[in-house]
């Protein structure tokens, strides 16, 4: 099932949620286990994959407060009879070319199409394998289902079966700004956390749960860590409703990427999965 957890799941879950807003806690380790894994829990599944982020744009950026946050929900996964495992992932720098929630949408089902960026398929591929493991599911070829349009079939199938439109078209902002490079070279960085809050500030996040979110909002990226660029040439593209917004989307973005020449070192934080955790 694709759902969001209501009150009917987790009672307790929002008002904890609000007293850890108010009252400074919200990175404390044993509520964020406890409020993510009660919602799993109750949801009676058997088998649960956990992927856990690290690094600039992650909730917890200390990779070490990441894998106690992954082991403390992995044992408490397993003291409630559900299999459970985690992968600590690496968002140091954007995850995939899509930061929204349309354009997030768009990029995955790319990837379920067969397409989308490498970074995300490896991560898709890796989790849907530790999954079938857990399940106890053999011999399935993750990568060749993306590419035999297995997944897609498959997509389209649950969407319909909640009763929704997989061909439903998604929402587009009204406006974009694009932002070019200023000279050639190579995009050595690209900091995850200050495209996120760029993200926010166009309208595609929130500051507390209860706050609107604009789906059409976002950044999409053109070039990613690596990548060799011209003069001129488009390295993201911000969508907002209101143009007002860009204005404080690029105060975030700052210093928040940088050209340099080739053979520099890239500042990519390391592999994409760090880490498998549990069973």
């Amino acid at each position: 099932m694709i759902c969001a957890a209501g009150g009917g799941l987790a009672p307790a879950d929002g008002k904890l949620y609000a007293l850890r807003d108010i009252t400074g806690t919200v990175e404390a380790i044993p509520l964020i286990a406890s409020s993510i894994m009660s919602k799993k829990i109750a949801e009676g599944t058997s088998a649960l994959v956990l992927d856990v982020k690290f690094g600039s744009g992650a909730f917890l950026k200390d990779i070490e407060l990441s894998r106690e946050l992954a082991r403390t929900m992995v044992a408490l996964g397993e003291d409630a009879g559900v299999a459970t495992s985690a992968l600590l992932t690496n968002m140091n720098v954007p995850l995939g070319f899509a930061i929204g929630n349309a354009n997030e949408v768009r990029e995955s089902v790319e990837v379920l199409a067969g397409g989308g960026p490498a970074d995300v398929v490896e991560l898709t591929i890796a989790l849907a394998t530790e999954m079938l493991d857990l399940a106890g599911i053999d011999g399935v070829d993750v990568a060749a289902a993306l590419t035999d349009g297995r997944a897609m079939d498959k997509w389209r199938e649950v969407i319909r079966a909640q009763g929704g439109d997989p061909d439903a078209a998604l929402p587009v902002a009204k406006e974009t700004h694009t932002v070019v490079a200023d000279r050639d070279g190579v995009l050595v960085e690209q900091q995850a956390l200050p495209f996120g809050i760029g993200a926010w500030r166009l309208g595609a996040g929130r500051a507390r749960k209860q706050d609107p979110v604009q789906h059409a909002a976002g950044i999409d990226l053109h070039a990613k860590p690596g990548d060799t660029v011209r003069a001129g040439q488009a390295l993201f593209t911000l969508s907002a409703d209101e143009p007002e917004r860009f204005a404080r989307a690029l105060e975030a973005l700052e210093g928040a990427y940088r050209i340099g020449d080739p053979g520099e070192p890239v500042l990519d934080g390391g592999p994409l999965i760090a880490e498998r955790i549990g069973r």
